[in-house]
């Protein structure tokens, strides 16, 4: 296919349209691969990066599938993790908002099963989920796949590295034989073959090349002595680099907290992300750094999985990935969208056999790069440039963004530029406001109403 524009596909005007407001002009080269085939209605195994465009590809595949008219579930997208779950249904919600009534329902674990089960009791076309959840409504017979046309699993590589493979089994059981199978994999290993085999009807097997050129990534290695050089190396980089947003890779949960605790010891706002924090810990993580409101989040790569962020400064993998695609995948967070990015990679004499695998991987010669010379008692961090604000009120309260976003500017509040990221959840709601405003908008929203209520209203801090 020569023609990457959008309007060559057969989609509707109302999809196209959309599309053209959205400022997508040109497929992604994911999209041209599979979009073709998907639209004619054949079985599509995609092997695509984070970043490539594939939530865009199933996505208008799905809504070219879906009859609005008929209120039953027709699609079901299996994330591995909840933040990817949220992440594909906005994006899903943004294609289709030229279609009139297409319900998109989120269902994911850590979150209570009472509106979730009074949501589909009110029916629902599309049902994105982690396979943990979805199982479950199924179980009890809240979940009816009967009329599904369309099954996405999206990074299925790692819902079986997280050990969903018997709970995607079970769900596969509960769909119709008939269906269109849609499976998207940063990687192919062969437990997805074997998936395939089983569960999809000839299946189009897309591979797409990674887009980023590595040169858009400066990729460093660093030899340390122990572990205790290990955590001042990894300081000695930051506070060389003053980069306003870094994740720092770590293969361990404890090893991430141990981390982040050293670093807020010295003065750096570090957040920490792995799998033993309760899923609203989770969501305010990931929206204080997403946000800009902590410099540094250290996270392990199963809590970091479906996490977007197209400007981040620097990776450091503080120590080698246990293997080499998982190396790929996190220096890919960096050096996105056209932008440079700077990867660095901390390793001991034990993990040289490592270090040799990634030469091989990635046809590169690794050459140790000396570490900056810094006094950390003297050392120096800029503070983020954004704070962010917790209101106890949420979706269920029927609090929107735009609610927020008028409260704060309203009389005696602040300006529109100084208002960041707003994220609702369903019983409460962050904003980031320019760390310089964050009093006055902490005044201004704890005064005044919001939907005709007073909602508790405070600045998050520390951990």
């Amino acid at each position: 296919m020569t023609d990457t524009s959008f309007p060559s596909l057969p989609l509707s005007d109302q999809l196209l349209s959309n599309l053209s407001s959205l400022g997508y002009e040109t497929m992604t080269p994911i999209q041209a691969a599979s979009l073709p085939l998907i639209l004619k209605g054949q079985d599509v195994i995609a092997q695509a990066k984070t970043g490539s465009g594939k939530t865009a590809a199933f996505g208008l595949g799905l809504l070219s599938n879906l009859n609005v008219k008929r209120f039953r579930v027709q699609t079901l997208v299996l994330c591995p993790t909840r933040e990817l779950a949220d992440q594909v249904a906005k994006e899903i919600r943004r294609l289709a908002r030229a279609i009139h009534n297409i319900k998109v329902l989120t269902l994911c674990g850590g979150m209570p099963f009472g509106p979730q089960i009074g949501s589909l009791e009110h029916g629902a076309h599309i049902v994105v989920g982690t396979p943990g959840r979805i199982e479950e409504h199924l179980r009890k017979e809240r979940l009816c796949l009967a009329e599904l046309n369309t099954l996405v699993l999206d990074e299925a590589d790692r819902m079986l590295d997280m050990g969903f493979q018997a709970t995607v089994d079970a769900i596969l059981e509960a769909t119709p034989k008939q269906r269109q199978t849609l499976l998207f994999s940063a990687t192919y290993p062969p437990e997805i073959q074997a998936i395939a085999d089983r569960v999809m009807k000839s299946p189009k097997v897309v591979t797409v090349a990674e887009e980023k050129s590595q040169s858009t990534i400066e990729q460093r290695f660093f030899e340390v002595r122990d572990e205790e050089h290990r955590r001042e190396a990894a300081m000695q980089l930051l506070f060389d680099n003053k980069p306003q947003s870094t994740i720092v890779f770590c293969n361990t949960k404890r090893e991430c907290q141990d981390v982040a605790d050293e670093l807020r010891s010295h003065g750096i706002e570090a957040l920490a992300l792995h799998g033993d924090l309760e899923q609203r810990d989770r969501d305010r993580t990931w929206v204080r750094f997403s946000n800009r409101s902590a410099s540094v989040l250290v996270a392990t790569d199963v809590a970091a999985r479906g996490l977007d962020m197209d400007d981040l400064d620097l990776v450091i993998n503080y120590h080698v990935a246990l293997d080499a695609e998982v190396h790929v995948h996190r220096i890919g967070r960096t050096g996105r969208a056209g932008q440079k990015g700077k990867a660095y990679t901390l390793f001991s004499g034990r993990e040289i056999r490592k270090v040799r695998a990634l030469e091989e991987e990635q046809n590169i010669t690794v050459e140790e790069s000396a570490l900056p010379e810094q006094d950390l008692d003297l050392a120096w961090f800029p503070k983020p440039e954004m704070s962010t604000l917790q209101i106890d009120g949420g979706k269920k309260d029927k609090l929107r963004p735009g609610d927020i976003l008028g409260g704060l500017t309203g009389k005696s509040g602040i300006e529109g530029n100084q208002v960041g990221k707003i994220n609702v959840f369903s019983t409460y709601a962050y904003v980031a406001v320019e760390r310089s405003t964050a009093k006055v908008a902490l005044k201004k929203l704890g005064q005044d109403k919001l939907k005709g209520r007073q909602f508790r209203v405070r600045e998050i801090r520390g951990r």
